[in-house]
């Protein structure tokens, strides 16, 4: 699956609560290294989601402190290294408070 698929979602997900794509953006380069225009290139440039995270600049060491279910998925407890790199974004974007009005 391409990264360009996925990335709306995600920005889809933190508008729900009242969030920006910037600040979708700030989740996804905290956890991976990759700064705004690096993100709208692999989006551009068709990056499969794996790839989007083998080749990350510089996944962030305390992303293994995240903890917490996604689809009922411990992120903790997941085996396979990319899936839990995927949960891991999940999370973070899940937990994003709602704006306050």
């Amino acid at each position: 699956m391409q990264f360009g698929k996925v990335y709306p979602l995600l920005v889809s997900k933190a508008e729900k609560k009242g969030r920006t794509k910037e600040e979708a953006d700030q989740i996804i380069s905290w956890l991976t290294g990759y700064t705004a225009e690096a993100i709208e290139d692999a989006v551009q440039k068709q990056v499969t989601y794996g790839d989007f995270f083998r080749n990350a600049p510089r996944l962030n060491p305390n992303r293994k402190q995240i903890k917490g279910s996604v689809c009922g998925v411990r992120v903790e407890e997941i085996a396979e290294p990319l899936m839990q790199e995927i949960r891991y974004l999940d999370k973070l974007i899940d937990e994003l408070p709602k704006e306050r009005r």
